[in-house]
Protein backbone atom coordinates (compact mmCIF):
# COMPACT_ATOMS: atom_id res chain seq x y z
CA UNK A 1 0.00 0.00 0.00
CA UNK A 2 1.53 3.26 -0.90
CA UNK A 3 1.97 5.76 2.53
CA UNK A 4 -1.26 8.45 2.82
CA UNK A 5 1.11 11.17 3.82
CA UNK A 6 4.54 11.94 3.04
CA UNK A 7 7.15 14.10 5.25
CA UNK A 8 5.89 17.57 5.76
CA UNK A 9 1.91 16.76 5.31
CA UNK A 10 0.03 18.29 8.06
CA UNK A 11 -2.92 16.74 9.73
CA UNK A 12 -6.42 17.96 11.11
CA UNK A 13 -7.15 15.74 13.92
CA UNK A 14 -11.34 15.72 15.29
CA UNK A 15 -10.42 14.85 18.95
CA UNK A 16 -13.89 14.27 19.70
CA UNK A 17 -14.26 11.49 17.20
CA UNK A 18 -14.45 8.49 19.31
CA UNK A 19 -16.17 10.40 22.50
CA UNK A 20 -19.36 8.51 21.67
CA UNK A 21 -18.32 5.94 18.88
CA UNK A 22 -15.59 3.63 18.52
CA UNK A 23 -12.82 3.84 16.09
CA UNK A 24 -13.59 1.78 12.55
CA UNK A 25 -10.73 0.01 10.79
CA UNK A 26 -9.51 2.04 7.87
CA UNK A 27 -9.91 4.89 10.34
CA UNK A 28 -6.66 7.01 10.32
CA UNK A 29 -5.66 7.87 13.89
CA UNK A 30 -3.28 9.65 16.18
CA UNK A 31 -2.36 7.68 19.29
CA UNK A 32 0.07 8.15 21.99
CA UNK A 33 3.03 5.54 21.36
CA UNK A 34 2.39 2.67 23.54
CA UNK A 35 6.08 2.68 24.45
CA UNK A 36 7.42 6.53 24.04
CA UNK A 37 4.58 7.90 25.88
CA UNK A 38 5.84 11.45 24.22
CA UNK A 39 6.00 10.46 20.78
CA UNK A 40 2.39 11.05 18.80
CA UNK A 41 1.79 8.51 15.82
CA UNK A 42 -0.42 8.38 12.87
CA UNK A 43 -1.65 5.25 12.02
CA UNK A 44 -4.15 3.29 10.16
CA UNK A 45 -6.97 1.17 12.69
CA UNK A 46 -7.00 -2.57 10.80
CA UNK A 47 -8.56 -4.56 13.50
CA UNK A 48 -9.84 -4.36 17.10
CA UNK A 49 -9.52 -6.50 19.54
CA UNK A 50 -11.81 -8.42 21.96
CA UNK A 51 -10.91 -6.14 25.12
CA UNK A 52 -11.69 -3.02 22.57
CA UNK A 53 -7.81 -2.08 21.86
CA UNK A 54 -7.40 -1.17 18.47
CA UNK A 55 -4.77 -2.71 16.36
CA UNK A 56 -2.79 0.03 14.18
CA UNK A 57 -0.42 -0.60 10.82
CA UNK A 58 1.43 2.08 9.29
CA UNK A 59 1.14 2.34 5.47
CA UNK A 60 4.73 2.17 4.71
CA UNK A 61 4.86 -1.21 6.40
CA UNK A 62 9.04 -1.73 5.68
CA UNK A 63 9.58 1.49 7.75
CA UNK A 64 6.66 2.04 10.21
CA UNK A 65 7.04 1.08 13.93
CA UNK A 66 3.09 -0.26 14.95
CA UNK A 67 1.17 -2.67 16.12
CA UNK A 68 3.50 -5.66 14.99
CA UNK A 69 6.34 -4.42 17.11
CA UNK A 70 4.06 -2.73 20.41
CA UNK A 71 0.99 -4.75 20.00
CA UNK A 72 -2.45 -3.55 19.96
CA UNK A 73 -3.35 -0.24 21.55
CA UNK A 74 -5.54 0.63 24.11
CA UNK A 75 -8.59 3.45 23.66
CA UNK A 76 -7.06 5.46 26.15
CA UNK A 77 -4.18 6.25 24.19
CA UNK A 78 -6.26 7.47 20.79
CA UNK A 79 -5.94 10.96 20.49
CA UNK A 80 -8.84 11.48 17.47
CA UNK A 81 -9.27 10.70 13.74
CA UNK A 82 -7.56 12.27 11.58
CA UNK A 83 -9.97 14.00 9.18
CA UNK A 84 -8.25 16.09 6.71
CA UNK A 85 -4.38 16.46 5.06
CA UNK A 86 -2.33 18.90 3.70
Amino acid sequence: MQPLLKPGDEVLLNPDAYRYAQPQVDDIVVALHPQIPQLRIIKRVTARTAEGACVLKGDNAVASQDSRAFGAVALGSILGKVVCRF
